[in-house]
């Protein structure tokens, strides 16, 4: 998609936002451009990327994900949020993304380009460049712990994943030891589960997901449609009762 149409795209969704043509808001709300902050308690650069997530997170077109890695943990302070599963998958992206070495803070940006997590100037053009969402994502609860996921058809460059996650809207952590030592740290939209509800290879769809209970902290979750098991965000949503 060229330049000057994804620029269209997001003018006429900013509307549509804004109110002013609610007969595609809804459609809007859905094309949202999602950003992974790998992070960790125990980096020292980390807590300016951490703020500037929070603030990414208050735009209604950008789903912002904190997912905290565990090789740190060494320095002296084990982040209660990390784990091996998003320290994979951080890993996963470089090989993507041709990065010769992982780092912290880094932040990906619908799954298609990655950038130094607290460089604001270089995440703002990142997620300006970012490719539009082309998969339509339709969530409805059947019950209170049952998600029905809904697909459109649609191209698809290889069978995608369909991820779902569950996330705290904030963790306020006071930091005992390590680099952060005696620091009050802010994490925002801090990923707790991601699990594989199915694959998808363009179909109209629709699956569902079992939301177990030590995984539903505030009531906060979201799809994610990727392109392989790591690859470009095709489509998500946000979800919560």
């Amino acid at each position: 998609m060229s330049d000057v149409l994804v620029s269209l795209v997001r003018a006429w969704c900013a509307v549509a936002m804004a109110g002013l043509m609610p007969v595609v808001a809804r459609a809007c709300e859905q094309r949202l451009t999602v950003i992974e902050l790998f992070t960790s308690q125990g980096c020292s650069a980390c807590p300016a990327a951490d703020l500037l997530l929070g603030a990414l997170s208050t735009r209604p077109d950008l789903l912002v994900l904190s997912e905290h890695v565990d090789y740190w943990d060494y320095l002296g302070w084990k982040d209660p949020f990390a784990s091996a599963v998003y320290s994979q998958r951080q890993r996963d992206y470089a090989h993507l993304l041709s990065v010769r070495y992982v780092y912290t803070p880094q932040m990906v940006v619908q799954g298609a380009a990655q950038v130094t997590g607290s460089d604001r100037a270089a995440v703002m053009r990142a997620i300006e460049a970012a490719p539009v969402a082309t998969a339509a994502v339709q969530l409805s609860w059947q019950e209170p712990s049952r998600l029905t996921i809904a697909l459109d058809a649609a191209k698809v460059p290889a069978p995608a994943t369909v991820w779902l996650t569950t996330f705290d809207r904030v963790q306020t952590t006071h930091i005992g030891s390590g680099e952060n030592s005696g620091q009050a740290v802010q994490n925002f939209n801090v990923v707790r589960n991601l699990t594989a509800v199915g694959s998808w290879s363009g179909g109209q769809t629709e699956m569902t997901a079992e939301m177990k209970a030590d995984t539903w902290k505030d009531g906060r979750c979201a799809v994610l449609v990727q392109a392989g098991g790591v690859g470009q965000i095709l489509g998500a949503a946000r979800c919560g009762h």
